[in-house]
């Protein structure tokens, strides 16, 4: 809860039970995803004792789910944005065709995005005829609302949509075999949405943005050349590239950042980790340390990894290479390696990845970066955040809050509330909580 006297007022964070994963299938459950957001606004609402004058909501872009429109009722599983077995939808796009979506949609074949979810499951799931697919805001709006909508940030999201005309691309739809007609009514990211009762009384919903956008726009990268990097489950680097679409040359992903009602917008190029706070979880769940608040004691441990390296790609490699097969590879070990060492390759091997994606933003951009801005939980770790501003040579700012995206949604709410200019008591003035500089080699 963000209140524009007092700033935030409350945080609560639900864990999302129901995920499965085993090889490339990785899901969750739909309802379960349902409850929780309901039950955190509700402790949220709860705890921060004042009256609420509206809700916003953002949402993991890429996970998608088949749905009853006139039950509400989740028909699949949501594969989350990690899931890879739509490869076998993208595996069967010609180079012709791969290359014209990315022109069009700014985004590159893969199945890291929404698009060949949605064919795999309408081809691997007896559907009744009026099921729709969409991405989970969609279903998650529709619970709430009634309206079945979502927003130009979301949708650019899909590999669906033409980021220039602010339309779902015929060819798109027609590649990937879904009907535009079924796809969710198109909002600005400031927009009112409708009204829930699910939060006590009548609440307007105004506001939708995916995720990293919103993480984006909470930090002030309103210009073009502000970039920041979230270190969560995955670690997402995204710099504001102003106004226009235009396509990358160096292999990242464009998208839009943020459109709103009064027509100002703004794309953005990224690039992924896939793997970063679940790379930590994977650690954990083999035995090399107790939880991620071990990682900095453990990685402090040993000097250097020892010839160590390790590359996390446990869920196949995005920008600028996108090849879903490639997985995590340990090597240079010996008899003398220690946990020590395996957790320190690991951090070296994320920054590096980090790294690699700056270094391509920055082609984009054609100018370096001055500083990076990051969040996310990851950013707790000092060894990881010194060892990034090492290898970039760079200055690190780390965000003050642990919500950059709930933070960047509530900016979106105040200005569809108050009129644009207002999402600066939340976008602007902020100090970075820690700051890292570059040490001499």
């Amino acid at each position: 809860m963000w209140c524009q006297s007092r700033g935030i007022l409350s945080e609560v964070d639900i864990p999302v039970r129901g995920l499965t994963f085993a090889g490339d299938h990785i899901e969750q459950d739909p309802e379960l995803l349902v409850e929780s957001v309901v039950e955190a606004g509700r402790a949220a609402i709860e705890q921060s004792g004042v009256r609420i004058d509206g809700v916003g909501l953002g949402n993991q872009g890429e996970t998608v789910l088949a749905w009853d429109r006139a039950t509400g009722a989740a028909l699949t599983p949501a594969l989350s944005w990690q899931d890879r077995r739509s490869h076998v939808i993208t595996d069967q796009l010609s180079q012709q065709l791969r290359a014209e979506l990315w022109s069009i949609t700014g985004l590159p074949v893969d199945p890291y995005f929404a698009a060949p979810k949605m064919t795999w499951l309408k081809r691997n799931y007896q559907l009744p005829a009026d099921a729709v697919i969409s991405t989970i805001d969609a279903f998650v709006t529709s619970r709430l609302t009634g309206r079945y909508a979502t927003d130009y940030s979301t949708a650019s999201r899909t590999q669906l949509l033409d980021p220039r005309t602010l339309r779902w691309s015929a060819t798109a739809c027609d590649a990937y075999e879904i009907d535009p007609e079924s796809l969710p009514e198109l909002l600005a990211c400031d927009a009112p949405v409708g009204t829930t009762e699910l939060f006590g009384g009548s609440l307007p919903v105004v506001g939708l943005m995916v995720d990293q956008q919103a993480a984006l726009f909470a930090e002030g990268c309103d210009v073009r050349g502000l970039a920041k990097c979230t270190y969560g489950t995955g670690a997402f680097l995204l710099a504001n590239v102003g106004p226009d679409h235009l396509p990358s040359t160096a292999g990242l992903a464009t998208s839009l950042a943020w459109v709103f009602a009064d027509g100002t917008r703004a794309s953005c190029i990224d690039g992924q980790v896939y793997s970063a706070g679940a790379g930590v979880s994977w650690l954990a769940r083999v035995g090399f340390i107790k939880d991620a608040t071990a990682l900095d004691a453990l990685a402090s441990s040993v000097p250097d990894s020892a010839g160590v390296i390790f590359e996390p790609a446990f869920a196949g490699r995005g920008a600028p290479i996108w090849d879903p097969a490639v997985r995590a590879r340990l090597t240079g070990l010996s008899l003398a390696t220690t946990p020590g060492h395996i957790v320190r390759a690991f951090l070296v091997g994320l920054a590096a990845e980090i790294t690699a994606l700056v270094r391509a933003v920055e082609a984009d951009l054609g100018t370096a970066l001055e500083v990076l801005r990051v969040d996310g939980g990851l950013t707790n770790s000092e060894v990881l955040m010194q060892l990034q501003a090492d290898d970039l040579g760079q200055v690190i700012e780390v965000y003050p809050h642990t919500c950059a995206t709930a933070l960047g949604v509530a900016a979106a709410t105040l200005r569809g509330l108050a009129g644009p200019g207002a999402e600066a008591a939340i976008t602007a003035g902020w100090q970075p909580s820690r700051t890292f500089h570059p040490m001499a080699r």
